[in-house]
Order: structure tokens, then sequence, then C-alpha cells
């Protein structure tokens, strides 16, 4: 029975079959497979023999025998029973393979080759198994194929000498090559190379450049590594046929490295001094690309300068013409007011001095200059000054991260109707937590409060007193725009400026007295 293409576990099951078809029942024979000790050499084309016995002698004939390579499946050659597996055998050994019939009754399962090729060349196991009993032995099978007769010629003539070649194809494994002359001395070949053919067999082609004319004779030796014979092929080198020396080439060959040299050192000098001089132009051309391009960038800068300051000129000469008109620019309003000489006092004072003045009082500020103006309950700012009374002043408040604080002027004057009391009007900003408010109030009485929204938190404020216009106005310093203005009919006593950032209340309840 011819095994089935398509059994993945043929290995695992060809014993168990090979019982049931020969009726062996548990009962293993003992055997061994031997094969060469050495290597069988075969020439290229002819048949091969594999050698491939059991040992003891014995029968082989109901026994499973299977030749391979490098894999168990597909095979060289399976046969099982007698009969050949072809379904399980490498297309290359088709019909090229069977073992010696006449002598598996001996135990002699011999391998048999037809018509060797290069590809046939390497490693054979040789596999016998009965019942469970298995065994293998391996053959090495070495093919020679001696190639064609070396075709040598002259290829031409050069200026030292005559080139000679030498091919030769049909070699298997990779033949090697020499060049000898008459005395046996190996020459030294110009150069070598070899291929394969699609058949796997090697062609070789060496040169040879001869430079002696006394040679005569070369010899092209051709020899198969695994083999004692080689193949030779003789040229003669007539000596006419080598190009003459002329006593002008002898001397031009004696001239020329001289002149040469002389070449040389004439160009290496010539291309230094190019080489220096393009430097220097190019380290000249760059500095006046740089200078040019400073020149450019300065009028380029000083142009913009101009342009950016008769700008700025023109908006400030336009601002100054109505800048009361105008609530912008900060910076240019001071331009136009005095600063006022006023400093911020960070320990809150106990005693309000702001008061009509006593003679004991009198003798205090003459005591102290520096505090010889009035100062409000929990005010920390102080005027070195009287009170304003005309002109304009400006002056500004570091606010700082203060959450609570409360900033302005208050006016301190007398009542023209009886009882006649001194009075204090306030002008003030206030903050607490995120709201501002603008308020005005004397004693008890708000007499004006609105409320602000601010864009910007102001980190600093500059109080702007116009006491010509009668006005009080507050700018953002942060972000340099205008917060509040207080405008009325006009002022009817002294200015002192007012701040305090603590947490009382200046609403009518909380008002200092």
């Amino acid at each position: 029975m011819k095994g089935s293409p398509v059994l993945p576990l043929a290995r695992c099951l060809l014993p168990l079959l090979l019982l049931v078809s020969t009726g062996v029942s548990g009962e293993v024979s003992q055997f061994s497979v031997r094969g060469p000790a050495e290597p069988i050499m075969v020439l290229l084309g002819t048949d091969a023999t594999l050698p491939c016995q059991l040992s003891p002698v014995q029968s082989a004939s109901g026994m499973h025998v299977r030749w391979y390579r490098a894999q168990l499946t597909p095979a060289v050659l399976v046969v099982h029973d007698g009969q050949e597996q072809e379904d399980v055998q490498m297309p290359e050994y088709r019909g090229r393979t069977q073992l010696a019939r006449d002598a598996i009754a001996t135990g002699n399962v011999a391998l048999q080759i037809q018509q060797v090729q290069a590809s046939d060349n390497g490693l054979y196991h040789c596999q016998v198994t009965y019942g469970f009993t298995s065994q293998e032995a391996t053959v090495e099978l070495h093919v020679i194929g001696l190639g064609s007769a070396p075709l040598v010629r002259m290829t031409g003539v050069e200026t030292n000498g005559i080139r000679v070649s030498c091919s030769s194809s049909g070699w298997f494994p990779k033949p090697t090559v020499q060049w000898r002359d008459t005395q046996g001395n190996i020459l030294p070949s110009s150069s070598e190379s070899q291929a394969q053919d699609r058949d796997g067999l090697f062609r070789v082609e060496t040169s040879l450049l001869v430079t002696d004319r006394a040679v005569g004779d070369v010899i092209c030796f051709i020899q198969n590594p695994l083999h004692d014979q080689e193949k030779a092929k003789t040229i003669s080198l007539p000596e006419p046929f080598f190009p003459r020396n002329s006593p002008w080439r002898t001397a031009l060959a004696c001239l020329l490295p001289i002149l040469l040299v002389l070449f040389s050192g004439t160009s290496l000098a010539c291309w230094k001094e190019h080489r220096a001089k393009r430097r220097e132009m190019d380290k000249n051309s760059e500095e006046w690309h740089k200078m040019n391009q400073m020149s450019q960038e300065m009028k380029t800068a000083l142009k913009n300068r101009d342009e950016l300051q008769a700008d700025l000129d023109r908006r400030k000469a336009l601002y100054l013409e109505d800048w009361k008109k105008a609530l912008l620019y900060p910076d240019w309003r001071k331009e136009l007011f005095q600063l006022a000489p006023v400093m911020i006092n960070h320990e809150v004072p106990h005693q309000d001095k702001s008061g009509p003045k006593t003679e004991e009082s009198s003798r205090e500020e003459t005591a102290d200059p520096s505090l010889s103006n009035p100062q409000v309950d929990h005010n920390i700012i102080t005027l070195y000054q009287e009170g304003f009374m005309l002109g304009r002043y400006y002056w500004e408040v570091d606010i700082g991260d203060t959450e609570e604080w409360t900033l302005g002027v208050y006016e301190l004057y007398t009542q023209d109707a009886p009882p006649r009391d001194s009075v204090k009007k306030f002008r003030v900003l206030e903050k607490k937590g995120d709201k501002y408010r603008a308020l005005t109030f004397c004693s008890q009485n708000v007499s004006r409060e609105e409320a602000l929204l601010l864009d910007t938190r102001p980190l600093k404020i500059a109080i702007f007193l116009d006491h010509e216009d009668n006005d009080l106005s507050f700018y953002n310093m942060t972000d340099e725009t205008h917060i509040f203005s207080f405008t009325q009919a006009g002022f009817q006593g002294s200015l002192y400026p007012y701040f305090k950032h603590n947490r009382m209340d200046l609403s009518p309840s909380h008002s200092p007295k």
C-alpha cells in the first residue's frame, strides 16, 4: 500500500503499520545500520552507489527504508514493503534513484544514483525502521567535476609587457588555478574570477601580465581540489612580441618623475598663494558685508527712532493742547503738576493733629518740624507742608497686594453758620475685597457714593489735585488708565492727602473724626 501525501504523523505511525503488515507482536529484532567510513567519490555525470548495510546480516525486504538529506520529508528515496513511495520523494531524484534489488535479502540497502549532478554533493542519511526499532547511518558523497581544457590566449600588448588569459568551465567544486613558467616557478596572476552557472558548475578565468621577455613559455594549470588530476595549457611568447624600449622613452621615463615633482611643487605653491589671497578677499568681503549690514541696520533703527519720536512729540503736543479733557497718559500729566512732598508712615498714629492748632500743639509742632502738617486718625500718609490751597500737585501711592484700603484727600474748613466748628470732608476711593467705590462725605453724612469697575487691579495709584479747576483725579499706574475724577464747584479749605490700609470701614458710621 502506498502512503498518503497528507500524513504529518507518518514517522510515528510507520512502526505500527509495520507491526500490522508483518504480523510482529511485541517482539523486536535487534540490528544496526552501517555506512562507509570515508566519503564516496564519484565523477560528474556517472552513477554513484552509497553503501548501507544491516548488521547482523538479515533480510530488509519487510522493513521501512528511507534515504533523506537535511530533512525527513521530502526524501531522496522511501521504500516500504518493497514499494517506492514516490509521493514523498524529492522531484530532482525521481527516476534517478533505486535500491540494489538483488542485495536486499542480505540486508544491503545501498542507494544507487544515476547521472550524478553537482547538486547531489553532500550528506545522505540511511534510515531503516522495523517495528519499534529505527537505526540510521550517514554517508557523504563528493561529486567531482573535471572541467574543460584550459583556453589560453594573448589578449594584447601593453606598455610593459604582454597580457595573457586562461579560462575553463565545468568544474566542481571550485578549482585552483596557477600560472607557471617552464622551470615550475609560480607566476602571480594579475586577476582571477570564478562564477557558477545554473547547474552549479564553476567557470574560472585568470590573466597574467608577462614583463620578462626571457620567460618564453607560460603554462596555465587548473586542478580539482578533490582529485589529483590537473589540466594544463602552454602558450609561447616569442621575444619579438614584447614592446621594444626606445632611448627617448627611457630618458622620458627618467625625466617624467622629476618634471612631475617640479610641477607639483610649483602648483602647490601657486595653490597656497591663491588660497591665501582668496581667504583674504573672502575675509575683507565678509567684513565689508557685516559693516554694510550694521550701517543699514543702524540707519533703519535711527529712522524708526526718529519716526517714533516724531509721532510721540506730535501726540504729546496734541495732548498738551487739550490735556484737561484727555483722561490719558498720566506720565505726561505729571509734567503739568508739581510733585507733592508726602511720605507713607507705616505705623498708624494715635492722635489727630489735623484740628485747629492750640498753643500746646503749636509748641509740639515747633519741636518736631518734620511733623508740621496735620495727620488724621488711621491716616498713614504725611504732607510736609501746609495744606493745599492753590496750584496743581500729584503724588503716587504703592498699594501692593493690600486687600482693603482707602485713598484720597480730606478738606479741612470752618462752617459759615454757627456754631462754626471745624469740618472734614473726604473725597476717597475705597477697596473692600474685589469691590471698588468712590465716596464723598462729611462726618456722618454721605453726599456721594459710586461703584467702580476696574479691568486691572491697581498696584500703584497716582492722585492728581488741580486746585485751579477744582478737579481730583485717580489713575491706575499699573496699566496707566483713568479710574475716577471728583469735580465740584470749588474747594472751601485746605486739602490734605489721606491713605489707610487697615480693615476699618470708612462708611459714615466709621468715618474719621
